[in-house]
């Protein structure tokens, strides 16, 4: 069964964990997490990849392992994300890659993509369950639950805690869930267990993420790309999603029954989608 390995990157003034998987020879495939979660959140997809990829899952900014901003508003925002992507596949020695990111992380995909001087980085792209417009009450939800971080007594707690906020992911088993607690988990100065990012990247979100518009950078990118939708999405509505297969790269769109926002990407009938289109198929 393959092993992740876990390095440290420097890039600027930060320090990013960047979990590994699979021949560091073969094409890179590149996994990124959306707005509160961390690059562990694709254990189950990075290890059915690792066969014929290099995989790669960094904890952003701010999340999980990685360092968190001296200056947020400067620091959390999109385009200082796709800076520490582009020096992270620079440091690598990685040209190309292809790019699934849920979606926070397919915002950056979407933004490297869409950028000429970034586009030819990207080979094949997917969106989990982001668009280049959000619905605001969606947007409201989740801030409602990711700028208060709540303290728990106990590891059992909080993975009920998580069980209840990501529901919409759809199906995890009990070793998933249990996966997604101890890496998402942090112990405060008391003892008690509070999530692992930092407060200020979702006050950051909160202040930038009005009147959200990416119809530009999307309408832009010309690599191929594959649209998923959970069939419960209260981010991405249905006008939107299929308004995306219109434009720009007119994606294939693909729903996922049984899942809001965002598919887990972790059941065979979710990844034999992924596997199909990375492969160029």
């Amino acid at each position: 069964m393959p092993v992740p390995r876990s390095s440290y990157l420097s890039i600027g003034s930060h320090e990013i964990h960047l979990t590994t998987w699979g021949d560091p020879t073969a094409p890179a495939l590149v996994l990124w997490h959306g707005l509160a979660r961390t690059g562990r959140d694709f254990d189950t997809l990075a290890r059915h990849f690792a066969d014929r990829y290099q995989v790669l899952c960094p904890d952003t900014i701010g999340r999980g392992l990685s360092s968190w901003s001296a200056t947020p508003d400067d620091d959390y925002t999109i385009p200082t994300y796709c800076g520490h992507a582009i020096a992270l596949l620079d440091q690598l020695g990685i040209a190309q890659c292809r790019w699934v990111g849920t979606s926070m992380g397919g915002l950056i995909g979407m933004a490297l993509a869409g950028t000429p001087e970034t586009a030819a980085r990207i080979e094949r792209l997917v969106l989990n369950d982001v668009a280049p417009r959000l619905n605001q009450s969606a947007i409201e939800r989740i801030l409602a639950y990711v700028t208060i971080v709540p303290e728990f007594a106990n590891m059992s707690d909080f993975e009920t805690f998580l069980r209840t906020v990501y529901a919409p992911f759809g199906r995890l088993t009990d070793a998933e869930w249990r996966l997604m607690a101890e890496t998402s988990m942090r112990r405060r100065d008391s003892g008690r267990i509070s999530s692992h990012y930092d407060p200020a990247v979702m006050r950051v979100f909160a202040e930038q993420f009005q009147d959200f518009d990416m119809w530009a950078v999307f309408d832009a990118i010309t690599c191929p790309m594959l649209a998923l939708r959970g069939a419960q999405s209260d981010l991405v509505e249905l006008q939107v999603a299929e308004e995306m297969t219109q434009r720009g790269p007119k994606p294939r769109l693909v729903t996922i029954p049984g899942c809001g926002h965002a598919p887990a990407l972790n059941t065979a009938e979710q990844i034999a989608v992924l596997d199909e289109f990375l492969a160029g198929t």
